[in-house]
């Protein structure tokens, strides 16, 4: 089955919703979700949107709390850019019907790690529910966006697949996953917007959806990557056998949350004089020195010194959430644990939100654009989200009408069906629990090439799988995990410093100069038979 649309949007999240409804105005859009619209990570945000909306804060304010967060990594126009466009992109959400939380002077702003002001709007804890709420609807309604729910993208279509010789990307091979069908999707213009890849850990806030699968794909194509070994960790998920990702917002520690050790010690301050307000990577090593050394399983953040009446306001899911489990945290502290939350780097992009290869864009947390250096400041990403989505849609409509090239349907005549599906299960589980012990929040070379190593094996299972049985769901995400994997690992031994969110044990100080590390694929050789 073949479809064409003018743009090709994968991912449903903030970043490719927005991008669909601002192109919808005047382009047929055809917009992948692996699931329902409403399951992305960006429905999963609690705290908010960080914007200079108050007469107290300026750009230049928000810019200094971005780069000290970044740990100097960042990109300084980038950074100038996002937040300079932060207001109008609140303005846009507004325009949309986003229920923001108000009080008796206007739009509630709450304050979270890394943060010297309140700047952070929200819609109580589950801003980013609400705002896709809001987006999904008119996204449902609007007759030239196609919705492909339940599809997940195999591989962006290029000019290279094709023999053609002027670079491009031409859309992509999409599974519907309930007929089992590849669909060949043929557009001008294709925009990834996949989010993260949480789910190569064991332990993560993310969505099962956040598998890497953008920055798998656009590698493969020949993208450039960069700074894939900075992996957020979130200093406070939920510890609990029934509470599967949930997230403890950020805000709590920004409303007054402490930090304690079973016995009630408080111990953030001996850390960082800024304590549970500190940025996420301090307060994430702080919590996982504590359990090491201690051997606890979790630590607690209270807020049971607020009043009730203060938590219901500002925290209604997260304290429905926790009293369905038993917890009372206008009682009782919060047993909470890190958990991988967020890729900080991603496919390189510049300003205008394009990759290397004409005609593929990126937005969101799939996108390395420099924003968030070595550790993205608490609630920057769906400001980063909205602000890149419209950078994309308007260097799209800048360009004149490109026709697409004839394009062949997916090829299944030599593959069989699996035979052993076992075999992708247990791939996936020992990728995930080897990362966690490898490659998470303290890492020396010596576990960086234990990991490395194991990528190695599996991956050419993974292909060898691959090439010879029917695609499915799962085996797509496995696939793009390994890769998106390999890239943390191989960005993580090129990195011979602790900067930011990747701390060495064998590297434990911060060289003076910043350097971003940029991965490239190398050109594959010709051979007789065509190339290697």
């Amino acid at each position: 089955m073949a479809l064409h649309f003018d743009i090709l949007i994968i991912g449903s999240g903030l970043a490719g919703q927005s991008a669909a409804l601002r192109l919808a105005q005047s382009k047929k859009v055809g917009l992948i979700s692996k699931r329902a619209l409403e399951d992305s990570a960006s429905s999963w945000a609690q705290g908010g949107i960080a914007a200079v909306l108050d007469n107290q804060d300026s750009i230049e304010a928000h810019i200094r709390d971005t780069l000290d967060a970044g740990a100097f990594l960042n990109d300084p126009k980038a950074t100038r850019f996002v937040i300079e466009n932060s207001r109008r992109a609140i303005d846009w959400l507004i325009e949309q019907g986003v229920p923001f939380s108000r009080d008796e002077a206007g739009y509630h702003l709450t304050r979270e790690g890394g943060h010297s002001v309140r700047r952070v709007i929200h819609v109580a804890d589950a801003t980013g529910l609400a705002v896709q709420d809001t987006l999904t609807r008119k996204v449902r309604q609007h007759p030239n966006i196609t919705v492909l729910e339940r599809h997940i993208a195999i591989d962006l279509i290029t000019s290279d697949k094709l023999g053609l010789t002027e670079k491009r990307c031409y859309g992509a091979y999409a599974l519907d996953n309930d007929s089992g069908e590849v669909l060949t999707i043929g557009a001008p213009h294709t925009l990834i917007a996949t989010g993260g890849a949480g789910k190569v850990y064991l332990y993560t806030t993310n969505p099962d959806t956040s598998t890497g699968d953008g920055i798998a794909m656009a590698w493969r194509a020949g993208c450039a990557v960069a700074n894939m070994e900075f992996i957020q960790f979130h200093p406070t998920c939920l510890y609990h056998p029934q509470a599967k990702s949930y997230l403890i917002s950020e805000a709590v520690r920004g409303e007054g949350g402490i930090l304690l050790l079973p016995d009630g010690t408080r111990f953030m301050p001996q850390y960082d004089a800024r304590a549970e307000l500190a940025p996420r990577d301090i307060v994430a090593r702080a919590i996982d020195f504590e359990m090491k050394k201690r051997g606890l399983d979790c630590v607690y953040l209270d807020i049971s010194h607020k009043p009730a009446s203060f938590l219901v306001e500002h925290f209604p899911n997260i304290m429905t959430r926790c009293l369905e489990l038993g917890i009372d945290i206008a009682r009782e502290p919060i047993p909470v644990v890190p958990a991988a939350h967020y890729t900080c780097g991603g496919i390189v992009t510049d300003l205008k939100a394009r990759t290397g290869i004409p005609g593929l864009y990126v937005a969101g947390e799939a996108s390395c654009t420099g924003l968030h250096g070595a550790n993205r400041l608490a609630s920057n990403s769906l400001l980063e989200c909205l602000v890149f989505a419209e950078s994309a849609v308007e260097t799209i409509l800048e360009q004149a009408g490109i026709e697409c090239p004839e394009i062949p349907e997916w090829d299944a005549s030599r593959v069989v069906d699996p035979d052993e599906e076992i075999v992708i299960s247990h791939n996936w589980d020992e990728l995930r629990r080897f990362m966690w012990d490898y490659v998470g929040i303290v890492r020396t070379t010596k576990r960086l090439e234990r990991a490395q190593n194991r990528i190695h094996l599996l991956a050419r299972e993974i292909e060898e799988y691959y090439s010879n049985f029917r695609v499915s769901h799962d085996l797509i995400e496995l696939r793009n995990l390994v890769v998106t994997a390999d890239l943390i690992v191989r960005c993580a031994l090129q990195r011979r410093e602790s900067r930011g969110l990747h701390f060495s044990r064998d590297y434990p100080e911060m060289l003076q100069k910043a350097r971003n590390t940029l991965i490239r694929k190398r050109p594959r050789r010709a051979t007789r038979s065509g190339t290697t």
